[in-house]
């Protein structure tokens, strides 16, 4: 299995499939998220990092994921409406994926590989796992799901000012 991220083709929660070869020079943080989720008001933080990194170089990319608990049951469209309604969501975000198991989408089996958890742990433990590459993938920082991401803020300009 490759090793490059920018050429692992997702789907967009539109239902576009494209790669992240544009993104290779950002900053980007992918997140798994949940519309059901004790930690689903991260939203409006990570909305917060989109809008005011986004001009810098960050991208925020949401990964909606059903595997824990099943806290994202809804449909691409709900989940779309739910994160713009509810915390004025405007970063992209995917179609739903799997990131653990049989059926992990490639770009979290590629993340987990660089960035694993705690005491080499592969597997993403929970919503809201939140991966940070920097550009062109030369490094790849795990969070823990409670890990507000106002607490990223330091990596981020770190990975911006490379």
């Amino acid at each position: 299995m490759s090793n490059d991220l920018y050429a692992v083709t997702c789907r967009t929660i539109s239902g576009e499939e494209v790669t992240l070869d544009s993104y290779r020079d950002n900053v980007i943080l992918v997140v798994n998220t949940a519309s059901k989720c004790g930690f689903t008001p991260q939203y409006k933080g990570l909305e917060a990092l989109h809008q005011k990194y986004g001009g810098q170089g960050l991208v925020v990319l949401g990964f909606p994921c059903n595997q824990f608990r099943e806290q994202e049951p809804e449909a691409e469209g709900e989940i779309a409406s739910f994160c713009e309604m509810n915390f004025g969501v405007s970063f992209p975000l995917f179609a739903k994926v799997d990131v653990n198991g049989d059926n992990a989408h490639p770009l979290f089996e590629i993340l987990k590989r660089s960035a694993p958890g705690v005491l080499g742990s592969k597997g993403v433990k929970w919503n809201f796992t939140k991966f940070l590459v920097a550009p062109g993938g030369k490094q790849i920082v795990r969070f823990a799901p409670m890990t507000k991401p106002a607490a990223l803020e330091s990596e981020v300009v770190a990975m911006l000012n490379g």
